[in-house]
């Protein structure tokens, strides 16, 4: 059989909503929100910053021109590599439509994995949660899945992150509440990359923040994305708006919204120093209007992020995307609807950090037993987008003409069938294995204990927890983290 030649066709599933003309229109729009209504900046240094290199400043209200924004959207890194902590190898490749998956953070609930019971958030679930991130084979990058809240609250971040950089090896988005907490932050991640040129090649970090919708930007807000810049660690600043209150009513005025805000970050990203890394994010949602919350189940969210994702993709910017969560207080059949839904949507559409995953009660509650469910989906959702290798071997022209009538075929994938110079990472195309998922007959499901999905993500959660050990880091690098962490009060100006 030929190579075909000169032919280009989609080798696996995916969804696109926006076409580029209409890509073209949000980002015009969203460029006419900068310059005629402009952002606030409530900080000295960035405003600074960003008068100096052209935008026009009254106050705190800073309007940019549209030549900056161009000029930002040239300059920033597009390929943005997140590492291994232990190793420095690359591990996630942020571009194109590579889609990889982690937790959320700064829940300040957690559901207890052997009572049940609803808790605050403390240095022990953080840990825990951790641990299961880790073991999933699923699962790519950590966020804290917790607010500790058992520990001087000043601090507390700096808690999360040690529990973070103890219990896995893989890439960690880092959340923070000020400048002091990102700079010991920062320090312990240095700790463990062997330096700060060390982290800056290789990175296992990304700086995390949001606007305040719609237009402010606080002066912490500012500081990280300096920071960012400064260190060279990619940043992700994520718009979190809700159709009809922070933003307009309609998905279009919700992209213009977002997308603008957005871009006052690239701008002041780029301005603060040039190439430096910059991932778009957001979570767009809806209000539920019976409720009021912030809804991380609703399909309108999981639409408004598929189009998030058509405007990186359009201006090429790596894209930090929503999914794995759920409305649902418990982990149940609503859970297992929206946390599905939401993750072949986002797998379909390419965004490349997906984070949430373990979110119940609309972004309140750590539940682990989401976290393993939705390992499960994750790995499912890419085996429907691994596409189909379609060539001579996987044919089977052989096997078939070797196999009579009334005959068995062979039970085995071989490894040359998919070999393909364009492997997306991540992908699996063959067939989809799991021991949580049951296709027992009934009797067997009946010797087994009669437990649903739930229960049995739920022994995992606790297997893991009791006998799981992670990759430790070395001793008198441990020294170094815990040494940052208790003297972190005594650097915070205004508290001696």
């Amino acid at each position: 059989m030929k190579n075909r030649v000169n032919y280009r066709a989609n080798k696996t599933p995916s969804m696109k909503v926006l076409t580029d003309s209409q890509c073209q229109e949000i980002l015009l729009a969203a460029e006419e929100v900068l310059f005629r209504t402009g952002m606030e900046y409530h900080d000295p240094q960035a405003l600074e910053i960003l008068k100096k290199h052209g935008c026009f400043v009254d106050g705190i209200r800073v309007r940019i021109p549209p030549f900056l924004v161009e000029r930002a959207l040239r300059s920033c890194q597009k390929h943005v590599v997140l590492c291994n902590s232990r190793t420095g190898k690359p591990e996630m490749f942020l571009e194109g439509n590579n889609a990889y998956f982690g937790s959320g953070s700064g829940t300040p609930f957690f559901r207890d994995p052997y009572t049940g019971e609803r808790k605050r958030s403390t240095n022990q679930s953080i840990g825990w949660a951790t641990k299961v991130l880790d073991a999933m084979p699923n699962i790519d990058f950590c966020m804290s899945l917790g607010l500790v809240q058992d520990v001087p609250l000043l601090v507390a971040d700096r808690w999360e992150f040690e529990q973070q950089l103890l219990n896995t090896s893989k890439p960690i988005v880092n959340v923070v509440t000020d400048q002091w907490a990102q700079a010991d932050c920062i320090a312990m991640a240095e700790a463990v990359a062997g330096g700060a040129e060390e982290l800056r090649r290789h990175p296992f970090i990304t700086l995390y923040l949001e606007p305040i919708s719609p237009g402010i930007i606080a002066a912490e807000s500012c500081q990280k994305v300096i920071t960012g810049a400064e260190k060279g660690i990619p940043t992700i600043f994520t718009p979190c708006i809700m159709a009809g209150t922070t933003a307009p009513a309609t998905i279009a005025g919700v992209l213009v919204q977002g997308i603008a805000e957005s871009l006052s970050g690239l701008v002041l990203s780029q301005c603060a120093g040039e190439g430096a890394a910059y991932i778009m994010g957001g979570v767009y949602t809806i209000m539920d209007m019976s409720s009021t919350i912030f809804s991380y189940g609703a399909p309108e969210m999981d639409l408004m992020l598929a189009c998030l994702t058509d405007m990186g993709h359009y201006l090429n910017l790596p894209v930090f995307g929503t999914n794995g969560c759920t409305d649902s207080i418990i982990v149940d059949e609503q859970a297992g609807i929206e946390a599905a839904l939401s993750i072949t949507m986002t797998n379909l559409s390419g965004p490349n950090l997906n984070h949430d995953i373990g979110y119940c009660e609309y972004g309140t509650t750590a539940n682990l037993d989401l976290v393993v469910m939705d390992n499960e989906i994750v790995g499912m959702a890419r085996r429907l987008t691994a596409g189909i290798p379609v060539n001579e071997n996987t044919l089977s022209l052989d096997e078939i003409e070797s196999v009579p009538p009334k005959g068995r075929f062979r039970n085995i994938w071989d490894t040359d069938w998919d070999d393909d110079e364009d492997f997306i990472p991540k992908t699996n195309n063959r067939n989809f294995e799991s021991d949580l998922i049951s296709r027992a007959a009934h009797d067997m499901w009946k010797s087994n204990g009669r437990k649903s999905l739930t229960e049995r993500c739920n022994e995992t959660v606790r297997d893991i927890i009791e006998n799981y050990e992670p990759e430790q880091l070395p001793k008198d690098v441990k020294a170094k983290i815990r040494d940052i962490v208790e003297h972190a009060v005594a650097k915070i100006p205004g508290v001696n």
